[in-house]
């Protein structure tokens, strides 16, 4: 696994949801990976919107599954761009934040939900709660 701490390295990107390999917005990330990513996770909650994606508070109160990727150097703001529009970030649905994931990679992540009738998922995992 890459040091993504590292002077040089490409920044990084921890996804749990709509946005890994195999689910519906995976293809708006994946021209801007560097590699398969590596499984991973950090600490908080996650949420079914009951609108067929998830939402997650970064927290100490549980874990969430999911991966992490790093990002291209040359497209890594262009990356950054795609996702928060596809995120609603301009809209004010979801905010791009910094977490630490559980490899020690400070990674951006998607918080929100608010606004939003939300049911725990006790799993912390997305694909467990509704498989692909």
């Amino acid at each position: 696994m890459p040091d993504a701490n590292a002077p040089g390295r490409a920044r990084h990107v921890f996804v749990y949801g709509t946005l890994r390999p195999g689910d519906l917005r995976w293809r708006f990330l994946a021209p801007f990976v560097v590699d398969d990513g590596w499984l991973d996770s950090v600490p908080g909650q996650l949420f079914d919107t009951g609108l067929d994606y998830p939402a997650a508070v970064f927290d100490e109160a549980g874990t969430i599954s999911g991966h992490t990727f790093g990002l291209l150097d040359e497209s890594s703001d262009r990356a950054l761009e795609v996702l928060d529009e596809i995120e609603g970030v301009v809209d004010g649905g979801f905010a791009r934040v910094m977490v630490r994931t559980a490899h020690g990679i400070d990674a951006w992540a998607y918080a929100g939900g608010a606004g939003l009738e939300l049911t725990l998922i006790e799993s912390g995992d997305w694909f467990i709660h509704r498989p692909v």
